[in-house]
């Protein structure tokens, strides 16, 4: 079966081989109640009240989304309105923390006895994809239509990034668990486990703890970017295409993410929410990368002072990795569910762009085929309609368009404004 197209990348995977280390209890949280895709939540505490570990501080009615806990225990010092990195407003907690971590009483493991007490638990978690995009995962796993093929998404493509790395080397019989959960559950009788080649031992440890178990497949991809893309790994993984306007689930397909997965399984035996996320920490300016747990709220500038980051040094902050992760504003922004990184570059170097010389370098890696250099010429002149003909509502801006262009165009971030003239039904 032929690969789709895709880039090579420097793996810079500095932080392979470094241990989770746990983040102490910072003095203060900061909880967007808008960290998944879907509607904020709205706060259920006021100013003054007292929270314990594992307690629901936000929540909301409409079916996608997802609720919010706290990973301390404290005193409600504010309700603000915070400004995400994407620009959209909501309200978020500010929790004084008292050192004591006290676990709320609600927190204990959820009966579940079918498939709608499973779908009912996993949204009262609060798990979101945690790969990057956020995506509800009692959304996922409630699809309208037969699912025959569990993708499990362990490729992490991105270069530095090794959080869901370390998760398959730390936690591996969580994964296996969760694995096994969500396909006796939701009836699915195939999984695979996709992962990249570039991880030697966790392909060798999962194959050995998959041997007997001839539902589960453990599958080797090529180190090629995008990999880890939800399309890409659907194809390279299945053969099957999923179509524009389609889902996974209108071709059989469930992807997860890897630390999903395994986290599912642990709520489903503790009862813990997801209130805390492991991340990578690195980039030129970090004087100690490392993998690090750290609760959900913890400033982002209290995590580069732990790996001795030259902070003044920093010319630029990513939230993920350096391909499709987003400039951090502010250096005090908290870890939200979506986080699984943290870059702190010193060089960057703003590359001037001059005209497209037609050399089709986007068009050879784009991994759907998409014509980037026509998106941006249709872009600019506002065609509406020739945008709908070049599929751009395909592209999923994995950035490969941009980093190939020797005229240093924004192909990709053109991409994402072209989408955006395009009506949603």
């Amino acid at each position: 079966m032929k690969k789709l197209n895709g880039i090579k990348l420097k793996h810079r995977k500095n932080t392979e081989n470094c241990a989770t280390v746990d983040f102490p209890v910072p003095a203060e949280v900061i909880l967007p109640m808008s960290m998944h895709m879907g509607a904020p939540c709205q706060p259920l505490v006021k100013k003054g009240d007292t929270v314990l570990v594992g307690q629901k501080i936000g929540d909301c009615d409409a079916p996608f989304s997802v609720p919010v806990h706290s990973g301390v225990s404290g005193t409600i010092s504010d309700i603000i309105d915070y400004q995400t990195p994407m620009g959209a407003v909501c309200k978020a907690v500010k929790i004084q923390t008292d050192g004591n971590q006290t676990i709320s009483p609600d927190v204990k493991p959820p009966v579940i006895t079918d498939k709608d007490s499973f779908i009912k638990a996993v949204r009262e978690s609060g798990s979101c994809g945690l790969g990057g995009a956020g995506f509800p995962t009692h959304i996922k796993l409630n699809p309208k239509t037969p699912i025959d093929t569990l993708i499990i998404n362990a490729a992490e493509c991105e270069p530095y990034i090794t959080a869901d790395y370390r998760e398959m080397l730390e936690c591996p019989s969580d994964i296996i668990g969760g694995i096994n959960l969500v396909k006796s559950i939701l009836g699915i009788k195939q999984a695979k486990m996709a992962i990249e080649a570039n991880k030697p031992e966790a392909i060798k440890n999962f194959t050995e703890m998959a041997a007997n178990d001839d539902t589960i497949d453990i599958v080797t991809l090529p180190s090629v970017y995008p990999q880890g893309a939800e399309k890409v790994i659907i194809y390279n993984s299945t053969g099957r295409i999923v179509q524009e306007g389609q889902l996974p689930a209108d071709q059989g397909v469930i992807v997860m993410n890897v630390s999903t997965v395994a986290f599912l399984y642990r709520y489903m035996q503790t009862g813990m929410p997801l209130v805390t996320r492991r991340l990578t920490i690195d980039g030129n300016a970090v004087g100690e990368p490392k993998n690090v747990r750290a609760i959900i709220g913890t400033p982002f500038i209290e995590l580069l002072n732990f790996c001795k980051t030259d902070i003044d040094s920093i010319r630029k902050l990513i939230g993920g990795g350096p391909m499709m992760g987003m400039s951090v504003p502010d250096i005090n922004m908290p870890v939200v569910k979506t986080s699984n990184a943290l870059l702190a570059i010193k060089t960057y170097d703003e590359r001037k762009t001059s005209s497209c010389i037609r050399c089709g370098r986007c068009v050879n890696v784009c991994p759907l085929g998409l014509m980037p250099a026509e998106i941006d010429k249709a872009y600019r002149i506002r065609n509406i309609q020739e945008l709908k003909d070049l599929k751009v509502l395909m592209c999923m801006n994995c950035g490969s368009c941009t980093y190939v262009c020797p005229a240093n165009r924004k192909l990709a971030e053109t991409n994402q404004l072209a989408k955006a003239l395009i009506p949603r039904k």
